[in-house]
């Protein structure tokens, strides 16, 4: 139970971060937020590494260069998306439409020779019909932000696998810190190549930018590592997928946002196949097979 709830309360500030990802760029553009809130993460990753130097001592430091600076490009890309995606869409889409990369994880395994069961297919089925309704609109378009979202979705899967990929090969803690200062680094040469960063904007955001920086990263993702420890691996993919829930209720409550009754049935949708997709359904046919033939 201790360690569902610290999974919990991540996913909650994994939630609530889509709505200061919004309010900090009021005062900086994306680009300058990303890289911002990046930097200021790996800075506060540093008590937890130091914490774990002596449990996790896998790895050579070039592994770990190469995991971080090949993840940390994938994760720049899955970030600018999702950041300048919502310069055009709500908080509460953008939450559930980046969970779809649940769904393309295990789709995208498949070229690897990844095994997924039936779960995989009905959830992703019923996250596409979700999503259909909640971005597609009855002219058969999809706005701007929306679109980028779907995208970087994709690129927030491919991540994900790298960072599969790479775990098992170095520290997973330095590999974060890594990545998170490369993902920062390309933000602002981005930010200082088409924006116009200043010191006065990060002063006018520095709540949104401690959130999304120390308290979304740091606490987050050490809440993440010690929750999964203890917790049950479906358990914590379904808890953790909660997170867009949390963004919807964010968006509603603190930015006024508004979802209509299509919105609000896409949400429900995307939400009942991202929980489908962890929920592995073979021991119920197996059992319904068998119930078949001892019928017969």
């Amino acid at each position: 139970m201790q360690s569902n709830l610290m999974l919990l309360l991540a996913a909650a500030i994994w939630g609530m971060g889509f709505v200061a990802q919004r309010l900090g760029m009021d005062h900086m553009g994306p680009y300058t937020f990303n890289g911002l809130r990046f930097l200021l993460g790996a800075l506060s990753l540093l008590p937890l590494i130091l914490w774990l130097r002596t449990r996790q001592q896998t790895g050579t430091s070039r592994e770990l260069l190469k995991g971080g600076f090949i993840a940390g490009g994938v994760l720049f890309a899955a970030a600018s998306l999702q950041q300048v995606g919502l310069l055009y869409t709500t908080a509460a889409k953008a939450g559930f439409i980046t969970g779809f990369y649940i769904i393309i994880v295990p789709l995208l395994g498949l070229a690897l020779r990844h095994k997924t069961g039936l779960n995989t297919w009905i959830g992703g089925a019923v996250a596409l019909a979700g999503l259909y309704l909640l971005s597609v609109t009855e002219d058969f378009t999809m706005n701007l932000g929306d679109l980028l979202q779907v995208v970087g979705a994709l690129f927030w899967a491919i991540h994900l696998l790298l960072l599969d990929h790479y775990s098992s090969r170095v520290a997973p803690i330095r590999l974060a810190a890594v990545q998170f200062v490369v993902c920062g680094l390309l933000s602002l040469a981005v930010a200082f190549t088409i924006e116009v960063p200043s010191m006065a904007g990060a002063v006018a955001g520095w709540q949104a930018l401690l959130y999304a920086g120390l308290v979304s990263v740091g606490v987050g993702y050490t809440l993440q590592v010690l929750g999964q420890r203890e917790a049950h691996p479906a358990h914590a993919a379904i808890i953790l997928s909660l997170e867009t829930v949390f963004a919807a209720i964010g968006g509603v409550l603190l930015l006024g946002e508004h979802l209509d009754s299509r919105a609000m049935a896409g949400c429900s949708l995307m939400l009942a196949g991202m929980l489908i997709s962890q929920v592995r359904l073979r021991w119920w046919w197996k059992s319904r097979r068998d119930r078949v033939a001892n019928a017969k």
